[in-house]
């Protein structure tokens, strides 16, 4: 029988969390002499949460203080601008705007509170005199203003990480979906099929880091020997996007106040590179990963849009893209945290689990990143 391909760390997932993990973790010196391997089962980078998103840059002002998801944003935001300037990555920090009527203009207040305990210092509140004169065609009692939020190109900011990563040693195994996984003499036996044509190869790592995104309970339970109570429901959102029609009457990012438990930040205006308009996501529990836009749903959206835009039409908006979110919360719920699963809880050493990174996975990516490879580092001297 042929000996197993062996690597030090093997990575489930090229979804950004995962590409970040591999970039960090091949770019550290006590690296140089080991072995990385990257594998997602779909054909190239990023083809679900990554690439089906709002591209927007959080400042951090939507989560509990102290959370991971307060935490890695924050550091995120700014390892993730550091990144796009040193590597020519497009981004435009915009700003953003989160509108309040006049019942809801404490709420603006609450939010602030939360920044700033968060570590986001250059929050405003603006009346409505300043709001109009900073966006004309946007109707409120009053907003809060983050100039530190932004967007990005998800895809060139993903195709870096990935050339960086390859650069310094990482293989990259498109096509290939984790059957089983077999804990052995303080390793990972794992066993995958590759291609269309379901070609068995099996490897060996020391350790094994599970990004898989929507896929990452289902990887989870494929794991031998590892705690089944330990394994949480996730819950699939998806989340719709409508693009306008017509030129951007927009210079920032405009959100509503968001919805209660933040099971999303409501339907919300984002501009891409190109300065074209969208509105989404919103939320909506499925049962499985369908990824068409449901067109019925543009008057819904128009409701939900004129409580900040209130000339919007049906006629303005034609569907574009939808997206998936991996939620540990489910309808009604208080909204989860990220949850990062490590040998205490599972009961597997090596085995490193991300499961529910959600919003603001993409701000974050890079801070998960930097936190992953400071942890698993000294497993390997």
């Amino acid at each position: 029988m042929p000996v197993a391909d062996q690597f030090d760390i093997a990575i489930v997932g090229a979804g950004v969390v995962g590409l970040a993990v591999a970039q960090r973790l091949s770019a550290a010196k006590s690296m140089a002499r080991r072995s990385i391997l990257l594998l997602d089962k779909e054909s190239g980078i990023g083809q679900h949460i990554s690439s089906r998103n709002s591209e927007v840059i959080h400042a951090g002002i939507y989560y509990p203080t102290g959370s991971l998801k307060a935490n890695f944003c924050v550091r995120g935001k700014e390892l993730l601008y550091e990144h796009c300037q040193r590597h020519g990555i497009p981004y435009r920090r915009l700003g953003k705007l989160v509108i309040a009527s006049s019942e809801e203009t404490g709420e603006l207040e609450r939010l602030k509170a939360l920044g700033n305990a968060n570590g986001v210092r250059d929050l405003s509140i603006l009346d409505r005199i300043e709001l109009t004169n900073m966006e004309g065609a946007v109707t409120g009692s009053a907003a809060l203003f983050s100039p530190s939020s932004g967007i990005v190109n998800a895809h060139e900011f993903m195709r870096s990480l990935l050339h960086l990563a390859e650069n310094n040693g990482v293989l990259f195994a498109p096509r290939t979906e984790v059957s089983t996984v077999e804990p052995m003499n303080g390793q990972f036996n794992v066993s995958t099929l590759i291609g269309q044509q379901q070609e068995k190869y099996t490897f060996r790592c020391r350790m094994l880091i599970n990004c898989a995104g929507l896929e990452a309970v289902r990887l989870a339970r494929r794991v031998n020997g590892i705690n089944q109570s330990s394994i949480p429901k996730l819950w699939l959102c998806k989340g719709d996007y409508f693009s306008y029609r017509g030129k951007t009457p927009f210079r920032h990012l405009v959100y509503p106040i968001p919805e209660i438990n933040n099971a999303g930040l409501g339907v919300h205006a984002t501009m891409d590179m190109a300065n074209n308009l969208r509105f989404g996501p919103d939320t909506e529990f499925v049962d499985e990963i369908d990824y068409r836009v449901d067109v019925e749903k543009v008057e819904r959206f128009c409701a939900s849009i004129r409580r900040y835009f209130p000339t919007i039409k049906p006629g303005d908006l034609k569907p574009d893209y939808a997206g998936i979110r991996p939620k540990l919360s489910g309808p009604g719920d208080p909204a989860s945290d990220f949850l990062i699963q490590q040998e205490n809880t599972h009961g597997l050493p090596g085995l490193v689990q991300l499961i529910g990174i959600e919003s603001p996975g993409l701000t974050a990516s890079l801070a998960i990143a930097e936190w992953i490879r400071d942890l698993l580092l000294p497993e390997l001297k």
